[in-house]
């Protein structure tokens, strides 16, 4: 468009802007003031190099990246360590010498390696339940984690039956139904923690089962004395 002699560009018409531009490339690359204004600046005479806001720009995505990926490595390191933090679990309650030591090992054992308050094994009460051992009323394991329950994870599982005195301290909990001895007496192993989020619904119980387990086999070693 020309008014009295001088060509003005439709600044809403990006296609002839560009071809302004493109026209005159040279004064575009020698304007330093416009060139940092849109983020660029010249490094040599036919390019055109990413000045600071193009910069930031990377180096934000950079950070991100890296953040991501140290998140990544840290949850495989915790999983690694809780794993081997298990494991030594597991070899010193194989090493246990009766019922009472077991129980006195799953609760030291866990406090130490996992920061936990307390640690129990509980029986229901249908027989003799051995020395260190909670003792629940008959069907208690069906009132704590539910009939067809199997495990209860959260603040839910905390209650004075299993944790005593330490009850006031933990904030959630990790209960496991186990079953005692060829005649399958119903009990529990439970694992308390003074962190509201020790323990959630949401968790995987994987790991304490696996535990519960083994303390299953472990105590079949030995007989129920009356």
């Amino acid at each position: 468009m020309t008014h009295d002699g001088v060509t003005s560009i439709d600044l809403d018409d990006w296609q002839a802007l560009r071809r302004h531009l493109m026209k005159h490339a040279d004064s575009l690359q020698s304007d330093k003031a416009l060139l940092e204004a849109l983020g660029l600046q010249p490094r040599q005479r036919h390019l055109i190099d990413f000045g600071p806001a193009a910069l930031a720009k990377l180096e934000q995505r950079a950070m991100k990246d890296i953040d991501v990926r140290r998140q990544l490595e840290l949850t495989a390191k915790a999983n690694f360590d809780a794993q081997s933090e298990t494991h030594a679990l597991i070899l010193s309650l194989l090493e246990a010498r009766n019922h009472a030591d077991l129980a006195r090992r799953l609760n030291e054992e866990t406090r130490k390696r996992f920061g936990l308050i307390s640690a129990v094994i509980a029986l229901e009460d249908t027989a003799p339940v051995p020395l260190g051992w909670k003792t629940l009323d008959y069907g208690g394991v069906d009132y704590i984690v539910g009939e067809d329950g199997l495990s209860l994870l959260g603040p839910e599982g905390v209650c004075r039956v299993l944790f005593e005195d330490d009850v006031r301290r933990v904030k959630s909990a990790a209960v496991l139904r186990t079953a005692m001895w060829r005649e399958g007496r119903p009990g529990l192993v439970a694992f308390g923690s003074s962190d509201d989020e020790g323990f959630t619904a949401d968790m995987g119980a994987e790991l304490v089962a696996f535990v519960a387990r083994v303390v299953e086999r472990v105590a079949d070693r030995w007989p129920v004395l009356g």
